[in-house]
């Protein structure tokens, strides 16, 4: 009966081991979550949102740091109006960095 009682602490104490090896992973892998992947996925929904509600005389700003008009929008790609000369650029959505305010 004691050497039966010796085996199932002895058990009991590679499981208690194990755990303490593995639950410091696991809250590692929240904390990630909770502060690294959640606001990652909201920032993507609000710029996909953002470049979807797009329209023509918006004025944007690309990532490159050109500021203009919308003066074409298509599937893929949008074209630009940067100065009072009418260079248009045409730049693929992603490319867009924000969306000016309107004051």
């Amino acid at each position: 009966m004691i050497k039966n009682n010796n085996y199932l602490e002895g058990k009991m104490d590679n499981l208690t081991g194990i755990l303490y090896n593995v639950v410091p992973f696991i809250l590692v892998f929240v904390v990630f979550f909770f502060f690294l992947i959640l606001p990652e996925k909201k920032r993507k929904k609000k710029y996909q949102s953002m470049i979807e509600e797009l329209k023509l005389n918006d004025e944007v700003v690309t990532r490159g740091g050109i500021i203009g008009k919308i003066s074409h929008i298509d599937d893929k790609g949008i074209t630009i109006e940067t100065s009072t000369a009418k260079t248009r650029v045409k730049l693929d959505k992603s490319g867009i960095s924000h969306k000016v305010k309107a004051d």
